[in-house]
């Protein structure tokens, strides 16, 4: 099999700093932020080892890994895995289902 690259998109980069940049300025401290990128870490080592691992959503061949409050969204390509959203559960899926839209 061969080896595929995790890529982020600009808008997953975006929402997944913009998430941990608001748990610091709610909790005043780094702690969390930390907690959920080592987190994030290994759920995105574990899709690239095991791709399809991962339930297919509605969208184009997208994937969605859980992480608790958030979602991982995702493409396998034969090049790469591309991760499309960082998504926070709580918010407006309405938001999400632009983005997935928008990242055919």
């Amino acid at each position: 099999m061969a080896k595929r690259d995790i890529v982020w998109t600009r808008t997953a980069d975006i929402q997944f700093i913009g998430v941990l940049e608001f748990w610091v300025k709610k909790n005043k401290s780094s702690i969390y932020s930390k907690k959920l990128l080592k987190l994030v870490t290994q759920r995105t080592l574990q899709i690239s080892k095991t791709p399809f691992i991962y339930k297919l959503t509605n969208f184009n061949d997208v994937r969605m890994a859980p992480l608790g409050n958030f979602s991982i969204y995702y493409k396998v390509t034969d090049e790469q895995k591309l991760i499309t959203a960082f998504w926070d559960n709580r918010q407006d899926p309405k938001k999400l289902l632009k983005i997935l839209e928008n990242e055919k």
